[in-house]
């Protein structure tokens, strides 16, 4: 199922991480650089769906935005950029277990339960992407 969001060995990441918290965006993002991958940020989640074709994974803190745009966000991700994984890192795994079930898309979102530390968003990431 994960087949098309593979890449291949040796490419660099790329994750655009959505929170409405800086100190997260900050903090995420400045670990992920140590860790070699590059990393952007935005408090928008509609940017996270237009974001450049190169990006491999979208990192989202849902917590921080209204469940329906949430939802209208990873489900256009999914279908419209289908070699992109979507990650949410959420405090209640359980309110976004219908996107993993409803959808259709080859790559269904990954949920980590909060709370998560930059190692952990990583590992997932790396598990999921990488052959």
């Amino acid at each position: 199922m994960l087949s098309s969001a593979r890449r291949r060995r040796g490419e660099p990441l790329h994750v655009v991480i959505v929170s409405d918290n800086p100190e997260t965006l900050d903090g995420l993002q400045a670990y992920l650089q140590r860790a070699g991958v590059t990393a952007y940020v935005t408090r928008q989640l509609q940017a996270a769906v237009v974001a450049s074709a190169a990006i491999s994974a979208v990192v989202v803190f849902p917590d921080d935005y209204p469940a329906a745009e949430v939802e209208a966000a990873v489900e256009r991700i999914t279908r419209d950029r289908p070699g992109v994984l979507s990650v949410l890192v959420t405090g209640t795994p359980q309110r976004f277990e219908a996107l993993r079930v409803g959808t259709s898309a080859r790559v269904i979102p990954t949920i980590i339960p909060k709370p998560a530390w930059g190692w952990t968003i990583l590992d997932t990431i790396r598990a999921l992407l990488e052959p």
